[in-house]
């Protein structure tokens, strides 16, 4: 099955705590239903937990995604309508028709094309997709432009340039990349992980990353984030990586 809203949260169980969230379009795979609740796993990392089926349709086939920070379901293919939907980053969408300036979805709506492209373009730069996030609210378990967590960030910046990537930090530190040593000079896009967190190098002195101290996606200082990590007692690095990009 496919995400029918623009956000849903993906819970440990029923009304239970919100572990990640999926956006719209993202693929489910539903294992049994309890009531109101799908439990099963979301395609793009296996993660498993409770979505409520109400956020749920039948499986579309994607064709494009939303390649821009956020973007619109329009009810007509014009501008001044009022859209019906927002959507975030990553949304995933059958596009059935496409005109000069907008595209038709299978479920109805149109998007502006310049706002989506094919499920099979990658981005080349994960802190430039990062950078669409700057200043987006700090959210546990959130995976979209209206509140990401520091694994979540990392997640959504990873699958966008063809890296699989887990949803949750500790899995990111044992999964994605090559393991690099600290005497290594840290390079754009590299991983620094903490306990319970994790943060991209935008260049060798400088962490961008979602965290609850600035309750939001910044950057700052490489060595003033370590030593600030610290000291408010979450210790010291605890390992860094370097993502493998397909060829």
């Amino acid at each position: 099955m496919s995400v029918a809203v623009p956000l849903a949260d993906l819970r440990a169980a029923p009304d239970g705590k919100r572990d990640r969230q999926l956006v719209y379009g993202e693929d489910f795979r539903v294992v049994e239903v309890h009531g109101g609740w799908a439990y099963g796993s979301a395609e793009k990392d296996g993660y498993a937990g409770y979505l409520r089926l109400a956020n749920l349709e039948a499986r579309r086939e994607a064709t494009h995604f939303v390649s821009v920070r956020s973007s619109h379901i329009y009810p007509e293919p014009d501008f001044k309508s009022e859209a019906i939907a927002s959507l975030s980053f990553g949304s995933r969408l059958e596009v059935v028709g496409k005109g000069e300036r907008f595209a038709e979805l299978s479920g109805g709506g149109f998007v502006p094309c310049p706002h989506i492209a094919p499920v099979d373009r990658l981005f080349d730069d994960p802190i430039e997709v990062a950078e669409q996030f700057m200043g987006v609210p700090y959210l546990w378990g959130g995976n979209s432009i209206w509140g990401l967590d520091c694994s979540g960030l990392v997640q959504v910046v990873l699958l966008a340039c063809g890296v699989d990537c887990p949803g949750d930090a500790d899995m990111q530190q044992d999964r994605v990349g090559v393991a690099i040593g600290d005497n290594v000079k840290p390079q754009r896009g590299d991983l620094f992980f903490w306990k319970g967190h994790v943060g991209l190098i935008r260049d060798e002195n400088t962490l961008l990353h979602a965290n609850a101290y600035h309750m939001a996606v910044v950057d700052e200082s490489l060595d003033q984030a370590i030593a600030r990590i610290e000291a408010q007692g979450d210790g010291p690095v605890t390992g860094r990586r370097r993502p493998v990009f397909p060829a």
